[in-house]
């Protein structure tokens, strides 16, 4: 399937994995590339010469298109974007900050530059901006999260509607049915990153992987909406946030709460109620670790399945 995403970034497949904070190192995004779709690499759990080992081991396993996703509200951006310059990497993926920091210099460094979105006014400012293709994010997805909580199903036809660049749709997307009403919405692709989340390659702990697969509807929740919301797995952590949010908490107090590396504690180390754990609303429709390749393969042909069905859909006048 050509089109302008799979043009733009020189892939078999409008699918993208979504770079994830301790779950998408060097050997996932390889193997999402090399099953036809574009793997990043996440950069924001990454010290900047762990970031340039997982993108030189990334060029060694796959001789197809990766990108880096890059978080500019780190103090070190700087040093992270001159690694993707001087490890020549060729498709970047900002997002949490201004993308009119850093996408002209990208730009004029061949890259190409997407930014992720949560709403029509930063995507018109990231279109303005000059980058070459936007993540629409939806409510539903894990991680980090718009405060407008608007889902994908809304988002994405505003979005398409608003700007005239290539739309990736994310938020809520793991199966090929949710690939195809993204699409019928107006998106160009999807990203996904719970379902690649549980992939044997992701760097995730198993620990967490497990709690991912075994996790059911409601089990997720958008937290700490005064500091940067994000959708968080129910656990001790998580319950004690939603706590001192119902007693008032204000920023200083999440951040204390927070601490450092809470995320790493859980997701990377391993800690179910002491760690963040951070996924989508779709986790729980995830039932099985399997490899990445198998993975995007059965999304694709779902998909084509799907598409299939509906144009063989009959009504009457």
């Amino acid at each position: 399937m050509a089109n302008s995403i799979t043009e733009l970034f020189g892939i078999k497949y409008p699918i993208i994995q979504a770079g994830m904070v301790w779950c998408s190192g060097w050997k996932l995004a390889a193997a999402v590339s090399n099953a036809g779709g574009l793997g990043i690499i996440g950069a924001g759990s990454m010290y900047p010469d762990v970031l340039r080992m997982h993108i030189q081991k990334c060029k060694v396993a796959t001789s197809n298109s990766f990108a880096v996703n890059v978080p500019l509200l780190y103090a070190n951006v700087e040093e992270i974007i001159n690694i993707l310059v001087e490890e020549d990497v060729k498709i970047v993926f900002t997002s949490a900050g201004n993308p009119a920091t850093w996408t002209s210099f990208l730009k004029e460094k061949k890259i190409t530059v997407v930014h992720v979105i949560a709403n029509t006014k930063f995507a018109l400012k990231a279109e303005q901006c000059g980058v070459d293709a936007i993540v629409a994010e939806g409510f539903e997805a894990g991680g980090h999260n718009g405060r407008e909580e608007t889902t994908t199903l809304c988002l994405i036809p505003m979005i398409r509607a608003a700007v005239k660049i290539p739309v990736i749709a994310a938020g809520g997307i793991g199966s090929g049915k949710a690939m195809l009403a993204a699409f019928a919405l107006g998106a160009d692709a999807v990203q996904i990153g719970s379902a690649f989340a549980v992939a044997e390659e992701s760097s995730a702990h198993p620990k967490f992987k497990e709690k991912i697969i075994s996790s059911a509807e409601g089990d997720t929740k958008l937290r700490m909406k005064k500091l940067v919301p994000v959708r968080l797995l129910k656990n001790e952590f998580a319950d004690a946030v939603a706590q001192a949010e119902a007693q008032g908490a204000n920023t200083a107090d999440l951040i204390v709460l927070l601490g450092r590396a809470r995320a790493k504690l859980g997701m990377f180390e391993g800690d179910m109620e002491q760690g963040e754990l951070e996924i989508g609303q779709v986790s729980a429709m995830l039932n099985e670790i399997k490899p990445a390749a198998e993975i995007l393969n059965e999304i694709w042909s779902e998909f084509l399945q799907e598409r299939q069905l509906l144009s063989n859909l009959k009504f009457e006048d």
